[in-house]
């Protein structure tokens, strides 16, 4: 009985045998083995860096640095919508890092930034700390008869 099967086969042309370089010159990639002649390329682990330029000075290195990057300065915040807030939290409740950390929306408390923004609509009435509250999002907690408290992030350094 023969091994092939017509439904767990692959089709044909998916499986290659592997090319043997350096077998012979009847093997067509033979002495060489494709690499050409000499040269560092050609040596076993003769491989350059990106951007290498055959010992010249690299241009990335030849030009020089300048501006400025707000990249160590960044602050990331996480968004949080007033419909979130509608949805997850009970009339009265207060809505701070703690809270939403045990609802899953934040993962760590002291480093997280906060801010809430104002899509959807709100009926309850909350008491929202937070790092930054858009204009639209306080004008809607507000107007349901919640109180909207900015934690400064000066105050948040002293501590």
């Amino acid at each position: 009985m023969s091994d092939y099967n017509p439904i767990l086969s692959a089709p044909q042309g998916a499986n290659k045998k592997p090319k043997r370089v350096g077998r012979g010159s009847s093997s067509g990639l033979g002495t060489t083995a494709g690499k050409g002649n000499k040269g560092q390329q050609s040596r076993s682990g003769g491989k350059v860096y990106v951007g290498f330029e055959g010992g010249q000075m690299p241009l990335y290195r030849r030009v020089a640095i300048r501006g400025f990057s707000n990249y160590p300065f960044k602050k990331e915040y996480v968004c949080i919508n007033v419909s979130v807030l509608e949805d997850k939290f009970e009339n009265g409740e207060t809505v701070d890092k703690e809270s939403l950390k045990t609802k899953g929306f934040i993962s760590k408390t002291n480093d997280t930034l906060v801010k809430i923004l104002g899509d959807g609509e709100i009926t309850k009435k909350l008491t929202v700390v937070a790092d930054k509250v858009s204009a639209s999002a306080k004008a809607k907690i507000e107007k349901a008869g919640g109180t909207v408290t900015i934690v400064s992030e000066k105050a948040e350094e002293k501590k």
